[in-house]
């Protein structure tokens, strides 16, 4: 215990170790890149340079780009607190569909020379992408990578984010790199001469047993990654389903209807009332501060400690903290009825069910009957349909979900406890990524605030608006529910002879209440 304390008073402290350095970051505009980029602002401010490689996007240029993310809810703190920091941030022009990243030669030059820690989290995250695109973004972009890292003079640490899922076609998953079914190599050729119909045609047998093309691909580029590392310090972080943040910046930020955001927005909406899933299966959410205090963390030990093998980490909670589908059914609806969104179709009642049978029926009863009713009802109004077309894009999307919450996996977390001895205790506290200090029932009232604040754009000011909304729609629901089985009641006694006496006895005893009331009350 006394060697391992000395050890650790040897090392530099995380915010020591950035101390000046210059770093490079892929994806900073996605949900994980935003979050990982004020991290490392606001807790190690006296970093170098950041690099972040920027695509130009529908005419706006990189720079403008970045602007726009300091101008969120993210960057407030940050930016109150130590506005100069901005300056630290470099905008990068490229493309990591290009080689070099399709950076200038100047930009390649400072690149090379100034950066010690990359982080590469760039992909395409669209499960459902074609299987040529999600190749050369996921796969290829990380040859890419590789060669421009080769050139970096001063390289001590490579995080590559990957996904906990990339081995999804096994039940238990430890921390290594699995042998992919087919080498990276000929399917990046395979790609580069077949045509995308051809592609297409071959996708379901090429993925096998995954469930999609960004599965497979992250798979293969960590098999690329292993083969061509070639004494590069390599680092693979596996993050499970990344959800809002836990505490930092701001509880509950999310800023994209990904992943599990985009169930609860449906569910709060009233719009998602049953899917595929098992209700004792685990959910297994990470908070984007976790995942991202991680890749922090492994970037400094692997600069640190120089470990002689690519280390992997799987970044899960539900071996260290376990969240069911059942408790995300439960609690989204609890707190979607105590914090509704301004406008709701329906009451938030949301079902996972394990039966093909009862999800077709709720498929049919509850999401598209409701739907063609409703955009009847606009029609009268002279107003443009919208339900049913909701409903198609909302099932889309569900359907790419319904693997993971009818599934359930066993991962590994050795490196990652591992990793939780080699931090000071000021480390632990400023880089926390242990997930066992997740207090699920109140992460998922901040996460239901958090898609109606920052996702929906609804003001919580107007939450007594939204509630006095909600008992109202409760109301109207109750009394339809009530003619509902009243007509159907009344069509039974038409037809049944024993209904029809048992119709009668109800009248009869509803009668003799209603006369015995002012009795009791002469008496």
């Amino acid at each position: 215990m006394a060697a391992s304390t000395n050890a650790q008073s040897k090392r530099l402290s995380i915010p020591e170790f950035f101390r000046g350095k210059n770093i490079f970051i892929t994806g900073v505009t996605g949900f994980m890149g935003k979050v990982l980029l004020e991290k490392l602002l606001r807790s190690c401010p006296e970093i170098g340079n950041c690099y972040v490689l920027v695509r130009p996007k529908k005419g706006v240029q990189p720079r403008d780009r970045v602007k726009d993310i300091f101008n969120s809810k993210l960057f407030e703190k940050l930016c109150e607190e130590q506005p100069g920091l901005q300056s630290k941030v470099i905008p990068i022009s490229g493309d990591i569909l290009e080689p070099h990243f399709g950076m200038s030669v100047e930009d390649q030059h400072r690149v090379c020379e100034d950066v010690s820690v990359v982080f590469h989290s760039a992909a395409t995250v669209k499960f459902d992408e074609e299987l040529k695109l999600s190749v050369q973004m996921n796969v290829v972009g990380v040859q890419h990578l590789l060669s421009i890292c080769r050139k970096m003079s001063q390289l001590q640490s490579l995080v590559h984010v990957s996904t906990a899922y990339a081995n999804c076609d096994r039940d238990q998953v430890a921390e290594r790199v699995y042998e992919p079914p087919l080498h990276p190599r000929k399917l990046i050729d395979a790609v580069e001469w077949m045509d995308t119909e051809t592609i297409g045609a071959l996708t379901t047998k090429l993925i096998g047993s995954r469930p999609n093309t960004y599965t497979y691909t992250k798979a293969m580029a960590e098999s690329l990654l292993l083969e061509e590392a070639q004494g590069l310090p390599i680092a693979i972080v596996r993050p499970s389903i990344v959800g809002a943040s836990w505490e930092e910046p701001v509880p509950g930020w999310v800023d994209n209807l990904n992943g599990p955001t985009g169930l609860l927005v449906a569910i709060g909406k009233g719009l998602l009332r049953c899917m595929h899933g098992n209700f004792h299966a685990t959910a297994d959410v990470v908070p984007v501060d976790i995942a991202t205090n991680a890749m922090i963390v492994v970037a400094w030990y692997t600069a640190v400690e120089r470990p002689s093998t690519v280390m992997v980490y799987n970044c899960t909670t539900g071996q260290m903290n376990r969240l069911t589908w059942g408790q995300v059914e439960r609690m989204s609806h609890k707190f979607f009825m105590k914090n509704p969104c301004n406008t709701v179709a329906r009451i938030p009642n949301p079902r996972f069910t394990v039966s093909n049978l009862r999800k077709t029926i709720s498929l049919v009863f509850d999401h598209f009957i409701p739907a063609y009713v409703m955009d009847a009802y606009l029609r009268l109004l002279g107003r443009r349909p919208m339900f049913v077309r909701l409903q198609d894009r909302l099932w889309k999307a569900v359907r790419s979900l319904e693997f993971f919450t009818s599934h359930q996996w066993n991962f590994c977390n050795d490196n990652i406890f591992m990793l939780l001895t080699k931090l000071s205790a000021e480390d632990k506290k400023t880089f926390p990524f242990d997930p066992r200090s997740i207090d699920w029932s109140q992460y998922m009232e901040n996460y239901c605030l958090g898609a109606k604040q920052f996702v929906l754009k609804e003001e919580i000011s107007e939450l007594p608006k939204a509630r006095i909304a909600l008992q109202r729609l409760q109301r109207i629901q109750l009394v339809l529910k009530l003619l509902f089985a009243a007509v159907v009641w009344r069509l039974l006694v038409k037809r049944v002879t024993i209904a029809h006496s048992l119709w009668n006895l109800l009248l009869g005893w509803v009668q003799q209440m209603f006369q015995k009331v002012p009795m009791l009350a002469r008496s």
